[in-house]
C-alpha cells in the first residue's frame, strides 16, 4: 500500500497553555520549619566550633547559617515545591528570571550572624512568602528564647512562646511628642554613639530611651509594642526585612520607604520627599550588582518640604507631615526604609 502524503499546513501562531496552581500552606508547617532550623542553630551555638569563614562581601558565614539554610530550603521545597526560594545563602538567579516570580520565599536562615559569633543571643530565623513584591506571610523564630512570631496578610500577627502559649501582638500607639518613647537601633551598625545622624535624630524626641539590639529583634519589638520606633542607617537586604515586614504591618505598625541608596549607603534621592509620600516597603528583586536590593532604614527628621504633606498610613489613620516637625496624630510603631 502507498502512504498518503500529508498536506502542508500553515505554522500555528500563538499557541499557549494556561494553568493555575492552587496551594494551601498551613502556617504551622512554616513555624515548625523555622523552629527545626532554630534547634540546629542552637546546637552549633553551644558548641566550641562555629566554623566561621568570610564570604566574598566580607560578611561572616558559619556552620549554623549553612545548616539552617539546608533545613529551611528542604522544608519549603517539601511544602511548596512549585514556589522558588530566594535565600541569603543560595546562589541568586538573574533578575531577568526573578522579576517574573508570582510568589517566592525570601529567607534569612540566620539573621544576625555577627551576634551569633559574639554569643550575645540576638539572632533570628526569618522566612517570608512574597506575592509579587509584597510580603503576605512572615515567620520569625528567636532560637535563644524559643519564641516564634508569625503573621498572614489580613489575619493579624501572633507570637508563640517556648511553652506553646500563643497571643496576638499589637504595635503601640503614641504621639511623637510623648516623653520617654522607646527607640531601638542596631548593635553592629549606626547608633547614636558612633553616628552623627542617628545622634541628631534621637535628640529630636522628648527624653527618649534608646537601646541597641541585633538582627530583626528590633522589628519584633515594634510589632509587640515594647518599642515605638526603629531607625536604621545602614544597608540591608530584602531577606533581612521581608518576614518581619508583614508581622509589623499586621500588628498595626507601618513600614515605609524613604528613598534609594547605593551599596555604600549613599542616598540617591531626597529621602525627606520620598518618606513624605508614605509608600509601603515592598521586597525588591533587582540585580544585586546594581545594589537595588539593598536598603537603608531611616526615620524622618524634622526638616520637611515646605507646605506639608498629607498621607495615608497603611493602618488607615490620616496623618500630616508638617514642615514644623512630625507626624501630627497618634499612630503605631514606625519603621522607615530606604531602598
Amino acid at each position: 500500500m502507498g502512504t498518503a502524503a500529508s498536506a502542508p499546513v500553515e505554522k500555528p501562531q500563538h499557541i499557549t497553555v494556561e494553568f493555575d496552581v492552587s496551594c494551601s500552606i498551613p502556617v504551622e508547617e512554616i513555624v515548625a520549619i523555622s523552629e527545626q532550623a532554630g534547634r540546629a542553630i542552637m546546637e552549633i551555638y553551644n558548641s566550641a566550633d562555629h566554623g566561621v569563614e568570610m564570604k566574598g562581601d566580607e560578611s561572616p558565614l558559619t556552620k549554623a547559617d549553612t545548616e539552617s539554610n539546608r533545613i529551611i530550603c528542604e522544608g519549603l521545597q517539601r511544602v511548596s515545591p512549585h514556589v522558588p526560594i530566594i535565600s541569603e545563602e543560595n546562589k541568586t538567579l538573574p533578575h531577568s528570571i526573578r522579576k517574573n516570580y508570582q510568589y517566592c520565599w525570601v529567607v534569612d536562615p540566620l539573621d544576625g550572624t555577627k551576634e551569633f559569633i559574639k554569643r550575645n543571643g540576638e539572632f533570628t530565623v526569618m522566612i517570608g512568602l512574597v506575592q509579587g513584591s509584597t510580603a503576605v506571610l512572615g515567620v520569625v523564630h528567636v532560637p535563644v528564647s524559643g519564641k516564634t512570631y508569625y503573621a498572614v496578610a489580613g489575619k493579624g500577627a501572633y507570637v508563640r512562646d517556648a511553652a506553646g502559649s500563643t497571643q496576638q501582638v499589637r504595635a503601640k500607639e503614641f504621639a511623637v511628642s510623648d516623653p520617654g518613647l522607646v527607640l531601638v537601633g542596631s548593635t553592629s551598625h549606626a547608633n547614636p554613639t558612633n553616628n552623627t545622624a542617628m545622634k541628631d535624630f534621637v535628640e529630636l524626641f522628648n527624653s527618649p530611651q534608646f537601646s541597641s539590639y541585633g538582627s530583626s529583634l528590633k522589628l519584633l519589638m515594634v510589632a509587640e509594642g515594647t518599642a515605638h520606633v526603629y531607625p536604621r542607617l545602614a544597608p540591608t537586604m530584602e531577606w533581612d526585612t521581608a518576614a518581619a515586614d508583614i508581622i509589623v504591618k499586621e500588628a498595626g505598625g507601618v513600614v515605609l520607604q524613604a528613598g534609594r541608596i547605593t551599596g555604600k549607603g549613599e542616598l540617591l534621592e531626597d529621602w525627606k520627599v520620598r518618606a513624605g509620600q508614605q509608600r509601603p516597603v515592598v521586597t525588591q528583586q533587582c540585580d544585586r550588582a546594581q545594589h537595588c536590593m539593598q536598603r537603608v532604614e531611616v526615620l524622618l527628621k524634622r526638616q520637611m518640604p515646605s507646605g506639608g504633606l498629607s498621607c495615608q498610613l497603611m493602618v488607615g489613620w490620616q496623618v500630616n507631615l508638617l514642615p514644623s516637625g512630625w507626624l501630627a496624630e497618634k499612630q503605631a510603631g514606625i519603621l522607615i526604609i530606604c531602598l
